[in-house]
């Protein structure tokens, strides 16, 4: 399993908020080409790239992001805000591995078969927990869906896999809940990409144990709580 360095961009600048709450910044980093590259030069082989202007309605990042993609020297996926075809499309072309969908996704599952069948094994379904539900619309509600219907609707789509970010556990550095993660697992019909609350390599390794192919990690990382650049394996679980 790997380990993924998330880059979120809020106000065109990096920041880790708790629990998605605006205004929780733990971290605030001017430059978000400088921080990708950071995270490069410390061996990460896979970058998070995520739009949090573009999932609260603000000014989009995909210029900054489109720069990083092409510079980076590494694969890198990029999620947040994404609701239309034509970012999609222009996000691929740019070289972007994949492209994780969210709110648009949960709420118009046609529309998500229609562009995981557009860029097969290209598209992220962004499935989000929060309190055993699915957190959509940046983690402020609850969508109608519940996720053993979401699993079902996808689980014959093309998809490149599932991210599921814990909200419960989200930024506040203690921790996975290894139930809730194994479960999430065991029971999604795509590849788990895990994010929330990753802190210690006994965290990676659970998840790796459980099948999930990548944990994204953020606040953990910028407080270097978790060093994985460190590790016999580097970013490896």
């Amino acid at each position: 399993m790997i380990v993924i360095p998330a880059v979120d961009v809020l106000d065109h600048q990096v920041v880790q908020l708790v629990g998605g709450v605006p205004g929780s910044q733990q971290i605030v980093m001017p430059n978000p080409a400088e921080v990708a590259e950071m995270w490069v030069e410390r061996g990460a082989r896979y970058l998070h790239l995520v739009d949090l202007d573009g999932a609260f309605g603000k000014e989009s990042n995909i210029p900054v992001f489109k720069r990083i993609i092409r510079d980076a020297g590494v694969p890198a996926q990029v999620g947040g805000g994404i609701r239309s075809a034509d970012t999609i499309d222009d996000l691929i072309a740019a070289g972007a591995d994949r492209v994780v969908v969210g709110t648009k996704a949960v709420k118009e599952p046609d529309w998500l078969a229609e562009m995981a069948d557009r860029h097969p094994g290209r598209i992220v379904l962004g499935m989000d927990t929060k309190g055993g539900r699915i957190a959509i619309k940046g983690w402020q509600e609850s969508a109608q869906m519940t996720v053993e219907e979401m699993f079902d609707i996808i689980r014959d789509l093309p998809l490149a896999g599932v991210l599921n970010t814990n909200v419960d556990v989200e930024g506040q550095k203690k921790g996975i809940d290894s139930d809730q993660a194994r479960d999430f697992i065991s029971r999604c019909p795509c590849k788990v990409i895990a994010s929330g609350g990753v802190t210690s390599k006994m965290d990676a390794d659970i998840l790796s144990e459980a099948g999930a192919e990548g944990a994204v990690v953020g606040l953990a990382l910028y407080t270097e709580v978790i060093r994985p650049w460190e590790w016999d394996t580097p970013w490896m679980a």
